[in-house]
């Protein structure tokens, strides 16, 4: 199983760099899901993403105490608006209507976890 956790892993990592490029594409979410599979596919692997000076710090807060910086959770804030608008511009009502709640349902989580 070590393989398959490393290989996953890997693709998490790969794309939380293409998100640290792409502005609607997560980064750290991706990170946190590379650190997990790297945990139990290659430990040494997980404690160089943990111990990286950009991304470890975010991913280290939220693995020992669930929180999100305040910049982090603007960033998101901001993103789930331009989704909703996005939506409401393209393809209109009702489909913004599910935009709408799955913003108001993850800004809601996302605002009330620790800073």
């Amino acid at each position: 199983m070590r393989p398959v956790w490393t290989s996953a892993g890997l693709v998490f990592t790969g794309l939380g760099a293409v998100g640290a490029f792409l502005p609607l594409l997560p980064t750290v979410p991706f990170l946190l899901l590379a650190a997990f599979c790297f945990a139990r596919g290659n430990p040494a692997w997980e404690a160089r993403l943990l111990a990286h000076p950009r991304w470890g710090p975010p991913l280290l807060e939220w693995r020992q105490r669930g929180a999100i910086s305040r910049k982090a959770k603007r960033a998101a804030v901001l993103a789930l608006a331009i989704s909703v608008a996005v939506t409401a511009a393209t393809l209109g009502f009702p489909w913004a209507w599910v935009t709408i709640a799955v913003a108001l349902t993850c800004g809601t989580w996302i605002c009330t976890r620790p800073t």
